[in-house]
């Protein structure tokens, strides 16, 4: 059981660290393509390309994945996913990717504290700290007070809210269903909701973005998969704090793609975080390790 455990909080964390490099990536395309084309088409291609990819995976199992016990937390769960990625799309012409990140990843703070409340987890003094002295390694890349918080950066709140519904409710379905079902599922209500605007804003897509929009919904649900299988099987506490590596990638896409290198600051700030995710995913390790051969033999 304990080895199990074990196991568990490895797979979920690598999980997460997958699913944070992928969305950051789909991000940063999103970024490029939110400058040519309306926000709502660019949110609409994003799931209505998860959907097509998920059906096409299921082909003709789907019947069996959509019956499920938790059709009203399947609503919220897939309103919340569809308000994050629209909260964060909506907010990058006006925010840069780095600092939308940030601002965004507050969500491990609100992750750790509703599954305390709402999920019966533990709230230990290990993970509160690796929670904290994370969200102090946002609060120096995006120093308050120089410029970053505008009425824009609202919408990155809304995001990080958004996001954290999501995986609390993720948690909550866990492994009583399959991932596949969550995928479908979000993927349906957002290509519904966002299709509403398309014919208003929509607007011809040159030939050599097609590849870029295929990107967004391949990133997007590579991304899904990951994220909805680590908070499955693993405590949404304990891999939360991880999410503030999107904060590094973003800053890594942002050089690659935009030429926008991060100050020392943003450096700083990133080390500070890697350090805290490090921390509370070797603390774990040894606890779970701890659980197989009693607590004599952790020696950290």
């Amino acid at each position: 059981m304990g080895s199990t455990s074990l196991s568990s909080v490895s797979r979920g964390v690598a999980l997460m660290i997958a699913a944070i490099f992928l969305f950051t990536a789909m991000d940063a395309t999103a970024k490029g393509l939110i400058a040519r084309y309306p926000a709502p088409q660019v949110i609409w291609v994003r799931f209505a390309g998860q959907l097509l990819l998920v059906l096409l995976i299921l082909n003709i199992r789907l019947g069996p994945i959509l019956r499920t016990r938790f059709p009203v937390l399947h609503f919220w769960r897939s309103a919340s996913q569809f308000g994050a990625t629209t909260f964060f799309f909506l907010s990058l012409p006006h925010i840069g990717l780095a600092e939308a990140t940030a601002i965004a990843d507050i969500n491990p703070v609100l992750i750790t504290l509703g599954a305390a409340l709402f999920l019966g987890e533990r709230l230990g003094p290990r993970r509160v700290a690796g929670v904290v002295v994370a969200l102090a390694g946002a609060l120096i890349v995006i120093r308050p007070g120089a410029g970053v918080f505008s009425w824009w950066a609202v919408l990155p709140l809304l995001c990080a809210l958004s996001y954290a519904t999501s995986a609390l409710l993720t948690r909550r379905i866990g492994a009583q269903e399959s991932v596949w079902a969550s995928m479908v599922y979000a993927a349906l209500f957002g290509t519904l909701v966002a299709g509403i605007a398309l014919p208003f804003v929509w607007e011809p897509v040159a030939v050599e973005d097609l590849w870029k929009f295929a990107l967004i919904a391949c990133l997007g649900t590579g991304a899904q998969l990951c994220i909805i299988r680590s908070f499955s099987i693993t405590e949404a506490s304990v891999v939360a704090p991880f999410a503030y590596l999107g904060i590094v990638f973003a800053a890594f896409w942002g050089v690659v793609l935009y030429d926008q290198w991060p100050d020392r600051w943003t450096v700083i700030g990133a080390l500070v975080i890697v350090g805290a995710g490090l921390y509370v995913w070797h603390r774990e390790t040894l606890g779970a390790r701890a659980a197989v051969t009693g607590p004599d033999d952790d020696r950290s």
